[in-house]
């Protein structure tokens, strides 16, 4: 399929859920077996590209008219498992969202009234048909919320110093995710009130729990790769200062939570000032 090159990619980073083939049933397990032996799969950039392609025509498309039949692919200790990408679940799912995000001028000027009411009925007609559905991947414009580093350890973190592009990823397997989103709700509820931190690791775990147990997590920093300089980038120790910060609050270190929490805070708000930057 082609795919509109020159749309500029947006500075997205994802969670990612990649589940067994055991966890598929048939004939869904089938198709992905036989998708996972292609020589070559699509990748993350070649699904933005074609979800910004379909904001071109007039009207835009805000939402596939038909579903994905693509995902990631990951083999892990002779495991192959799979994230399908979902596009058109996750279409919907932003759609949604963007009334909170953008002003109305600017939302109307982008996807008229009339093309987000048609995506809005379809959506309530598909999941009526489709109570269960819940995607494989969550996204994140311009930063990563803190949340999701809760999920990983600094051990787990991957950097590819690239070409054209660094990467940088963080993996681990679907019960170190659960255990430590376990543990860190217990943490931070002993020592702080119920808040929106709380509020979105606990909506972080009920996602988690609807995988197979033998799954595989990962955090790609994706489009985000763009908006850091390379050194910053290659420095970025996430994951280990939320840690920090969690066991200085089980500590009952206040000053010291306060600390990492604040250098993480500083890292991911220079990031998300950048989309403001002409």
């Amino acid at each position: 399929m082609a795919v509109a090159s020159s749309v500029r990619v947006p500075y997205v980073a994802y969670l990612r859920v990649y589940e067994p083939l055991a966890a598929f049933p048939e004939p869904e397990r089938s198709y992905w077996a036989r998708y996972a032996k292609r020589d070559a799969t699509p990748t993350a950039l070649d699904e933005q590209r074609r979800a910004l392609g379909d904001l071109l025509p007039t009207p835009p498309v805000p939402v596939p008219v038909h579903e994905s039949g693509d995902a990631f692919v990951a083999v892990v200790d002779d495991v192959t498992c799979v994230c399908p990408w979902r596009t058109r679940l996750r279409g919907w799912q932003a759609l949604a969202s963007l009334e909170e995000l953008l002003p109305a001028s600017v939302l109307d000027a982008a996807l008229p009234p009339v093309v987000r009411r048609q995506a809005t009925t379809d959506y309530e007609r598909w999941r009526e048909r489709n109570p269960d559905a819940r995607p494989w991947i969550r996204a994140s414009t311009w930063h990563i919320p803190v949340r999701w580093f809760v999920l990983f350890d600094d051990d787990e973190r991957e950097y590819a110093k690239g070409e054209p592009v660094p990467a940088l990823r963080y993996r681990t397997p679907m019960v170190q995710a659960r255990r430590r989103v376990a543990r860190g709700l217990r943490t931070l509820r002993d020592a702080l009130e119920e808040g929106p931190l709380i509020d979105g690791l606990v909506d972080v775990g009920r996602w988690l729990e609807e995988f197979h147990p033998r799954s595989l997590v990962e955090l790609d920093y994706g489009g985000l790769v763009h908006a850091v300089p390379e050194g910053q980038l290659a420095e970025d120790r996430s994951a280990a200062e939320v840690a920090e910060g969690l066991a200085a609050l089980r500590e009952g270190d206040g000053e010291r939570a306060g600390a990492a929490y604040e250098k993480l805070s500083q890292r991911w708000r220079a990031v998300r000032e950048r989309q403001f930057s002409s």
